[in-house]
C-alpha cells in the first residue's frame, strides 16, 4: 500500500487496489440508498458527498493520492452512510451505546465528527506536502486548522439548508438533541480528532526516520571496516 511518501500515481486502469476500493464505495452507497430513514435527508446529508466523489474522479490525472488517503477517505465516507442512512440521531450504535455512556443522547454524530478529523487528517496532510510543498512543523499544524474550517463551513452550511428546506424541523436535521451547544461540540470532536491524527502520524515519521537513521549508520560502518 502506496503512503505519501511512496506514492507512485498510476493509471486508474493499472491501480486494482483503488478499483476495488471504488467497488467497495459503490456498494456502501447502493446499501445507505436503500429505503433511507427519511429520502430527502439522505440526500441532503448526502449533498456534499455528491461534491466530493466527483471532484476525486476528475482530479486523479491531476493530483492521485496514496493508497492509504484513499483508504481513510473510503472508511470516513462509509460512517458518514451509515449516519445518513439511518439519520445520525437515531442510527442504532448511538442506541447501544447509550447505557454504556450512561446517556440519554445518540452520540453516533460525535463519533462521525471526531472520524471527520481523524481520518482526514492524513489525506489534508498529503495535500500539503505533495501539491503545497508545505514542510516542518506546518504539515501537522495546517491539517487540524483545515479540519476547523471545514467544520465550520459545514455547520454553518448544515444550519442555512435546515432553516432554507426544512424549517418546521430544521432542529431535527442538524441532530441537536436538545444540545444548545451541538455545533461547537460537533466541531471540538473534528479537531480532537485531526490531532490524534497528525500525532499518531509525526510518531509514525519519527519511526521511519529513526529506523532509517540506524540503516544508514549500520551500512556506514560496513562500508568504514
Amino acid at each position: 500500500m502506496s503512503t505519501a511518501s511512496s506514492v507512485v500515481p498510476l493509471p486508474f486502469r493499472e491501480n486494482r487496489f483503488l478499483q476495488w476500493l471504488s467497488l467497495a464505495m459503490f456498494a456502501v452507497m447502493v446499501i445507505a440508498a436503500y429505503h433511507p430513514d427519511k429520502v430527502f435527508d439522505w440526500a441532503l446529508e448526502n449533498s456534499l458527498v455528491f461534491c466530493l466523489i466527483p471532484l476525486l474522479v476528475l482530479t486523479y490525472r491531476r493530483f492521485a493520492f496514496s493508497d492509504l488517503s484513499y483508504l481513510l477517505i473510503f472508511l470516513y465516507l462509509s460512517i458518514h452512510e451509515f449516519g445518513a442512512h439511518y439519520k445520525y440521531s437515531d442510527v442504532p450504535l448511538g442506541e447501544w451505546l447509550k447505557p454504556l455512556l450512561h446517556t440519554q443522547r445518540n452520540h453516533y454524530d460525535r463519533i462521525a465528527h471526531f472520524s471527520f478529523g481523524f481520518l482526514l487528517a492524513y489525506p489534508l496532510r498529503e495535500i500539503a506536502l505533495r501539491e503545497l510543498g508545505v514542510r516542518g512543523r506546518w504539515l501537522y499544524f495546517l491539517p487540524v486548522e483545515a479540519t476547523l474550517a471545514f467544520s465550520a463551513i459545514y455547520e454553518i452550511l448544515e444550519a442555512l439548508m435546515a432553516n432554507i428546506l426544512t424549517p418546521e424541523r430544521g432542529e431535527e436535521f442538524v441532530g441537536m438533541q436538545g444540545d444548545m451547544w451541538d455545533s461547537q461540540e460537533d466541531m471540538f470532536m473534528a479537531c480532537l480528532g485531526a490531532v490524534i491524527g497528525v500525532l499518531i502520524i509525526a510518531a509514525a515519521v519519527e519511526r521511519r526516520r529513526a529506523r532509517e537513521s540506524r540503516k544508514h549508520a549500520a551500512l556506514y560502518a560496513v562500508s568504514s571496516k
